[in-house]
């Protein structure tokens, strides 16, 4: 099973699972967008069996591309580890406290973001499609974090996972007015005079939102992988029935 590890220490792991041939569905991870169910599941187990821990240990939403988060408690082990029905409702961004929980966010070319507050013994994770990214769910969440959580931005780690790139995020003038009236995201659009359509660079819009946040630059690592690109890559943009990455991360102590 391919998998690419961003954070493996004692207290921490965090990754992405990638696309692979000889797994089910090229290794989808997402019951929302796949052939068979039952095989997710079982390139779930997987995962679980590769992490040390039970597919109940999973803790999953269905995402909305909202600007919604929730605060994950030991009630919540299992949602939406094997079916969507008991997923964490209407939700872009998940947090907790929790030792031994893997939070999950899904993906194919939308912006995953995983994080770690070592001094709070905190992680999340974060979905931030272009959608999530002009709601600002990664600055609201860091926002409540600071303000209602105590937490310091200082003592945040953020990694920002494989997406869509640049090159290949092009948009109608729409959706660049929507990045434009965020007031931060110019330096990170472009015009291509010869197509017409503009193109975003999402990574660094959430890059961003995170500093803003006060979140010190260098805590902040990305994973520059096009999804479109990169053969290991799900892209819904390539395929509209493209299966789904797994970002995840678990506090292990």
């Amino acid at each position: 099973m391919k998998t690419k590890l961003y954070v493996h220490s004692a207290n921490f792991t965090a990754g992405l699972t990638l696309k692979d041939a000889v797994e089910f569905e090229l290794n989808n991870m997402a019951l929302h967008a796949c052939e068979d169910p039952m095989l997710i599941v079982e390139n779930r187990r997987k995962l679980a069996d590769f992490l040390g821990l039970t597919l109940v240990d999973f803790v999953c939403a269905n995402q909305t591309h909202s600007a919604n988060f929730h605060r994950v408690e030991a009630a919540d082990r299992g949602r939406g580890s094997t079916e969507t029905g008991h997923a964490v409702e209407n939700t872009d961004a998940l947090y907790t406290y929790e030792t031994g929980l893997l939070l999950c966010t899904f993906a194919a070319d939308c912006v995953p973001l995983l994080f770690y507050n070592e001094d709070k013994g905190l992680i999340g994770a974060v979905h931030s499609g272009w959608q999530g990214t002009i709601k600002e769910v990664t600055l609201k969440l860091f926002e409540h974090l600071k303000n209602e959580e105590g937490c310091k931005p200082e003592d945040f780690h953020v990694q920002i996972g494989a997406a869509l790139s640049q090159e290949k995020f092009e948009v109608d003038e729409d959706v660049y007015l929507k990045f434009k009236a965020l007031g931060y995201a110019d330096e990170f659009m472009y015009h291509n005079a010869e197509t017409g359509k503009y193109h975003i660079d999402n990574q660094l819009t959430v890059k961003k939102q995170c500093e803003l946040a006060g979140i010190p630059t260098g805590n902040i690592s990305i994973d520059r992988t096009c999804t479109f690109m990169n053969p290991e890559g799900f892209s819904y943009r390539e395929d509209r029935k493209s299966g789904r990455h797994m970002g995840f991360i678990v506090k292990r102590a």
